[in-house]
């Protein structure tokens, strides 16, 4: 069964990556491709991969593995002699933008809910669950269309602090509305062990591996050491998770973490030879981890789409675009990012579902009304958000005019100001 389970796996891999190629063949994303076959080819159509395969632990170690792989993408991005200059408009940025998403999204929905009746804390929620960005489907854009650009640097190493601020508001919202809704409220520590265990531990073995990987020759020796204590990082991400009775740490995390650190600790020859080496495996990584966002998306959701679903996504793309505009222009960010950068941060599904997965699970118990309008309005928004925001991230890097400027793999230097 194992075996034949994994065969239907390989097979979804092998379509994916056909219907990506052909969607680019359209001037399109090839992740549109990888998404669409994801939903197609997922538990709620074709269902060649069935819930049996997407619940089963192996593949949960696969997809962990491939999300730690994919976080080295942008951990290697963010060397400290590159990041002196941009830090702080990246910082800004982020905090705009995320937070600008959260009071857009909150402030509409508490409008909406005190005249619907609805209980307004359920608008902070959803406020908590729009602010976060799946870095995924724009990282891919970047790999698969050889982006290279001020957008570029900007976004890649925005995807790490993008994604620890998501979650950390979440989390605090989350607490807050348990006790609103008169649930057992989550501990204030278990939220900052779910936040910061990824960056901690991840940062930990990306030390020793550093330390190691300074005293190897360069090529193989450096790259199995790389190898070796990447594998011990997603290790101790699982064990986290069995130890805390968890499924919410976040790999990514582990390999931005792991690969942040070593990378400002070996020459940057070895760092390029790594990079050279991985760029092929990152790729791999993405389109499983692509395909396992399109994979829980119910495509019957878009004709149940109602006036909750609408706002949400509105709400969401201007809170976005424009808290990422205002933090790009009080930095003086070059105009590009000003213009466009908000545009590639609109993909969602993944980040969304799972959150929404967790507030259901506080809400059903004794606010059963809330968490029916919660799951069917984000389940609906990340079926038609996901499709219409790969789009618009790639016609913002087209607009910024960064799209096939990668002519080497990525050399990246930070944006400067204008």
């Amino acid at each position: 069964m194992i075996v034949s389970n994994v065969l239907r796996l390989l097979a979804t891999l092998v379509i994916a990556n056909l219907a990506g190629r052909l969607v680019s063949k359209l001037q399109l994303p090839a992740i549109l491709g990888w998404l669409i076959t994801g939903m197609v080819l997922g538990p709620h159509a074709v269902a060649l991969l069935s819930d049996e395969i997407v619940a089963a632990p192996w593949y949960d170690v696969i997809e962990s593995l491939m999300e730690c792989v994919v976080g080295l993408m942008i951990g290697t991005e963010l060397v400290c002699k590159k990041m002196k200059r941009a830090g702080l408009q990246i910082l800004v940025t982020t905090l705009t933008e995320s937070l600008g998403t959260f009071l857009v999204v909150s402030l509409a929905f508490c409008l909406i809910f005190a005249l619907a009746g609805v209980p307004v804390y359920l608008a902070f929620l959803l406020g908590g669950i729009a602010l976060a960005t799946a870095p995924a489907p724009s990282l891919s854009i970047v790999n698969n269309m050889k982006t290279s650009g001020p957008v570029t640097r900007t976004l890649i190493p925005m995807a790490a602090l993008d994604d620890l601020v998501g979650a950390l508001v979440f989390f605090l919202v989350l607490v807050f509305v348990s006790a609103r809704a008169s649930v057992q409220a989550s501990p204030i520590l278990s939220v900052v062990l779910v936040v910061f265990l990824p960056i901690f531990g991840g940062g930990i073995l990306g030390l020793i591996s550093g330390l190691l990987m300074r005293r190897t020759p360069r090529g193989a020796p450096t790259l199995a050491v790389m190898l070796a204590l990447l594998l011990a990082s997603a290790g101790l991400g699982f064990w986290l998770n069995r130890i805390l009775d968890s499924s919410m740490l976040n790999f990514m995390l582990i390999g931005i973490a792991y690969s942040a650190v070593f990378s400002n600790l070996v020459p940057r020859e070895k760092l390029e030879d790594i990079k050279r080496t991985m760029d092929p495996v990152i790729g791999a990584g993405l389109i499983l981890v692509i395909l396992n966002l399109g994979v829980p998306l119910d495509y019957h959701m878009i004709f149940g789409a109602g006036l909750y679903t609408a706002v949400y996504i509105v709400t969401r793309a201007a809170g976005k675009y424009a808290g990422a505009r205002l933090g790009a222009t009080l930095t003086h960010c070059p105009a590009t990012v000003q213009k466009y950068l908000g545009l590639t941060l609109l993909p969602h599904s993944g980040v969304s579902l799972v959150f929404t997965g967790m507030a259901v699970n506080v809400l059903s118990g004794q606010a059963p009304d809330c968490a029916r309008i919660l799951q069917g309005t984000i389940a609906a928004a990340a079926v038609i958000n996901e499709v219409i925001a790969v789009y618009v991230a790639k016609k913002g890097f087209e607009w910024a005019g960064e799209l096939h400027q990668a002519k080497q793999p990525r050399q990246t230097h930070q944006p400067t100001r204008s």
